[in-house]
């Protein structure tokens, strides 16, 4: 005989009743589908960014769900809505190639390599980025996978990603830290076959065209390239020699000077600090000059930066008091004397010699404890020969640093007193 129950009547074990259990069933992830679904939207907007974004924020498109996994590994997911952006449609796992399903031609790949071209498109994600913040991670991930990716794409386009990089620092697009657009380019392959000199050199130009060089120099320190520009070029140009004559030929002259200053300032700093080492360990005076003779070689440093540097390390080098004037004024004496003959190989002229003097007289201007020191440390540097009557009366009469220049004259006329009474008794 059976027995029927109704729902409501189910029979339960030990008094309790049986709930009925629920599945946790994944909807099955689709990006095929999702990238159809973006390309039909460019194709019945025939390409109008304005109004393929306010489709795209009416839509039901599950953007967090496959944002989570943009552009991770071949097959995750949400690669499909980055590659409607920059291809027009689906590609391959791990590649750049098309794959099938509907394609669009409105693609940053397909447009023009012009900035007119391009920007609309860099609008267009920010605007994206800024309804669907949580994609900003993704555009990095996106950006990353091309760049590392560039060998896969034809001159023509990746001088397209080169220019919609730029125009995305200089519109400030949100999700692309400098060090993801240069540090992926720093694969030994991209480097070798020259793609990566190539791409970076498109980028430059086009982000000088709204930017300062200073803007540009900010982009590279925090990338951690501001220092390392010459890892961009393949090994055999590596130089730079090779630096100046490309960007040269580019017409990024601005950058060739930059470099070329920051060059000269390092090697100012290695001399300067090589020289300090050997004065501070008493080396040998002919070691010294020996030094200095190679360094100045290597670096193609001018005689006057090479006085200055003399001159600056051998007053670092004396132990200053801060009360004893009198034990200053004999610690600077000291020091020209012992150093005199280092001195006198490099000052080899009249103009030198100036230099000289207006490096010590801007020394005793900015630092007090020498600011009446002056007149003896001329003195001190004419009794040792190192600087030449005729200079010394030169910039009495005739010296051009304003920089303390009264007060110091008038110091020094005691002295150049008695040069041009010796001067008359001869």
């Amino acid at each position: 005989m059976w027995i029927l129950f109704s729902s409501k009547e189910r029979p339960t074990l030990g008094g309790t009743r049986i709930k009925p259990r629920k599945r946790n069933i994944a909807a099955p992830l689709d990006p095929a589908a999702f990238s159809d679904a973006v390309v039909q939207i460019y194709l019945d907007n025939a390409g109008d960014l304005e109004l393929v974004a306010k489709s795209l924020e009416s839509s039901d498109l599950n953007f967090s769900r496959y944002g989570d996994t943009f552009f991770e590994a071949s097959s995750l997911i949400f690669i499909e809505l980055s590659n409607v952006v920059f291809t027009g449609g689906r590609t391959q796992p791990g590649t750049t190639k098309p794959d099938e399903g509907e394609r669009h031609s409105f693609s940053i790949i397909d447009c023009e390599p012009q900035r007119e071209a391009i920007l609309p498109s860099v609008i267009y994600i920010q605007k994206i980025l800024r309804r669907r913040p949580f994609l900003i991670k993704n555009l990095e991930n996106v950006t990353r996978r091309f760049l590392q990716s560039l060998e896969l794409f034809e001159e023509n386009e990746r001088k397209k990603l080169a220019i919609f990089t730029a125009l995305a620092f200089s519109q400030k697009l949100s999700g692309l830290p400098p060090e993801t657009v240069f540090q992926p380019l720093l694969k030994d392959n991209l480097v070798g076959k020259g793609l990566v000199l190539t791409f970076v050199t498109d980028f430059f130009k086009e982000y000088l065209v709204d930017n300062s060089l200073d803007d540009l120099i900010s982009i590279l320190k925090r990338g951690k390239m501001e220092d390392n520009l010459l890892e961009f070029f393949p090994s055999g140009k590596r130089s730079p020699e090779g630096f100046s004559e490309h960007f040269t030929k580019e017409g990024l002259t601005s950058l060739v000077e930059y470099n070329e200053k920051k060059i000269f300032e390092v090697r100012l700093k290695d001399m300067k600090s090589a020289i300090t080492t050997q004065i501070a360990e008493e080396t040998e005076m002919s070691e010294v000059i020996e030094t200095v003779k190679q360094r100045v070689k290597e670096a193609k440093l001018p005689d006057t930066e090479v006085v200055r540097i003399l001159w600056d390390v051998l007053m670092d080098a004396v132990q200053w008091s801060g009360k004893n004037q009198q034990q200053n004024a004999n610690s600077a004496l000291r020091q020209v004397k012992t150093w005199a003959e280092l001195l006198n190989i490099f000052c080899t002229n009249g103009k030198l010699e100036l230099e000289l003097m207006y490096k010590v007289q801007m020394q005793c201007y900015e630092d007090a404890k020498l600011m009446k020191l002056f007149p003896e440390i001329i003195r001190s540097l004419y009794d040792q020969d190192v600087l030449a009557e005729d200079t010394i009366l030169y910039w009495f009469r005739k010296g051009t640093n304003p920089k303390g220049r009264q007060t110091f004259v008038k110091a020094l006329e005691p002295f150049v007193k008695w040069l041009e009474e010796a001067e008359e008794e001869e």
